[in-house]
């Protein structure tokens, strides 16, 4: 190991390299804005299709069952048939999906085409970020990293602030219609800056390992969504589902540890840096998009804002994110990313903390300051803790372990959603008096009249805090994970260049 010199600093990004992560972001944000815009039109899609909510939510749910299906295809189909290909072709698809999705007829219709969106949109972070990653090196992969997040935690605000105003004062269709004119700028950027990579397939595809990990994570995302409608694990396809995609997610990780070539490689993950980091996004993600299904309800339900003004209220979080995130990713190139993830997430529990006194007259400012300071700590986690993964691994290796992480995320924020779901269900019915209301979960808040919903705001208000405790404890998860990511940066000399990578 050689001592650190000038020419080991990391580069600048050159021009090359911020055009391609310009095509990269584009694509990400338009894939990610599209998680939470929806959200905030379920129960007008409710009322255009005369559906219950409980149907309209597939809207979402078919979506995000979508996505964690066909993202383990990500790191084969990259092999196969060139990242540039793959990343225009799931475009393409998004884009199809999207336009189709705003000429919907009726629920059904709907809720197939949000299908074949996810099914376009679940492969384009992945691929982008193989590209990103490829175009950038090891020692500038904080940096890029630190401007693919962006769209990573804007998009979540973005959304929702998006998707209220064509609800109120468009129509419902557009909030799939805005996709089209990004989705056609992002095609022609891609195919004129990205370059041609050939084809370099090195296994067939793993049909045994799809078989078990794709069915297993939609069954799992499945059981977790009937858990969170039905409020609990009563409900035998709640309780099966989770325990069958269980039981196939495992099965995939003993094949996948026997296998040569399987779907996702799981023996990478096996190292301490790639599987700290694993774990610290998984409870990163469950704790993020756990806490993004909390705040806009409390802001409705508790404070009685509508979903524009919720989705206002929530741009605290961004802003706290775009002042972190490009010092979090300078430092994690110089310093390595174990001591930025801890100060992150530790930001993020702080919040946390304050949130979990939330009461239903707690000022305003308070609840913007905890924010603020929410959206500090994830733009000090998300991106230091993909850089720790991928900077540890060789060329070939970073296609496979990008698609893996994408999953673990998109696992965990399932998990945080439908857990953090169950739980203010849970507080919401035991702290509130009997509302008469025969359905379960959630929807006993939102059948309370306004006149009662004045005698349950301190109750309410509770409820939330009590709930809020979880994400903490799952964040707390997360710091333990962090404390294994590497705390130094080093140089190794490959023969041709020095190269920066983190180690301990």
């Amino acid at each position: 190991m050689n001592a650190p010199s000038q020419a080991s600093a990391p580069r600048a990004l050159d021009r090359a390299t911020l055009r391609i992560a310009a095509v990269v972001v584009l694509g990400s944000f338009m894939s990610i804005l599209d998680t939470t815009i929806v959200n905030v039109a379920i129960k007008e899609l409710s009322r255009s299709f005369g559906t219950s909510l409980s149907i309209t939510q597939w809207v979402s749910t078919g979506y995000m069952l979508a996505l964690a299906t066909v993202i383990p295809l990500t790191g084969w189909a990259a092999d196969r048939f060139g990242t540039k290909r793959l990343y225009i072709g799931s475009i393409a698809l998004f884009v199809v999906g999207s336009a189709l999705c705003g000429l919907a007829w009726s629920a059904t219709s709907l809720i197939v085409f949000r299908v074949l969106q996810g099914f376009g949109g679940g492969m384009i972070m992945p691929a982008g970020m193989t590209i990103l990653s490829h175009a950038a090196g090891r020692d500038r992969m904080g940096r890029v990293m630190g401007l693919v997040g962006v769209p990573m935690l804007v998009a979540p605000i973005v959304g929702p602030i998006l998707g209220g105003w064509f609800v109120d004062d468009i129509s419902w269709r557009w909030i799939f219609f805005v996709n089209l004119p990004i989705g056609v700028i992002a095609l022609f950027m891609a195919s004129r800056i990205l370059e041609r990579d050939e084809p370099k397939p090195h296994h067939a595809l793993d049909w045994s390992g799809l078989l078990m990990l794709s069915p297993g994570l939609a069954i799992f995302v499945y059981g977790l969504a009937e858990t969170a409608a039905g409020g609990g694990f009563k409900s035998p396809d709640a309780l099966g589902g989770v325990l069958l995609g269980l039981a196939l997610v495992v099965a995939f990780v003993w094949h996948a540890r026997r296998k040569e070539g399987a779907l996702i490689d799981v023996r990478l993950f096996g190292s301490r840096i790639v599987g700290a980091a694993a774990a610290t996004s998984f409870f990163f993600g469950t704790a993020f998009f756990g806490s993004a299904l909390l705040l806009p309800l409390y802001f409705q339900l508790v404070r009685g804002e509508s979903a524009l003004h919720a989705g206002l209220l929530l741009a605290a979080q961004g802003v706290g994110a775009m002042v972190t995130m490009p010092v979090a990713a300078r430092l994690t190139d110089k310093t390595g990313p174990g001591r930025i993830v801890l100060v992150g997430l530790t930001l993020v529990g702080l919040g946390l903390t304050g949130l979990t006194q939330i009461q239903s007259d707690t000022p305003m400012w308070m609840v913007e300051i905890l924010l603020l300071l929410m959206g500090m700590g994830m733009g000090a986690t998300m991106m230091p803790a993909m850089t720790a993964a991928l900077s540890s691994l060789q060329r070939h290796e970073v296609a496979r372990v990008t698609s893996g992480m994408n999953v673990v995320q998109r696992v965990g924020g399932s998990v945080g959603t439908a857990l953090l779901a169950v739980v203010l269900s849970q507080q919401i019915a035991a702290l509130m008096p009997a509302t008469g209301v025969s359905e379960g979960g959630l929807s006993v808040a939102r059948a309370v009249t306004p006149a009662m919903r004045e005698a349950m705001l301190p109750a309410l208000g509770r409820a939330f805090g009590h709930t809020f405790v979880w994400a903490l404890a799952i964040v707390a998860l997360g710091l333990i994970a962090a404390t294994f990511l590497p705390r130094k940066r080093a140089v190794h000399d490959t023969g041709e260049a020095a190269v920066a990578t983190v180690i301990d």
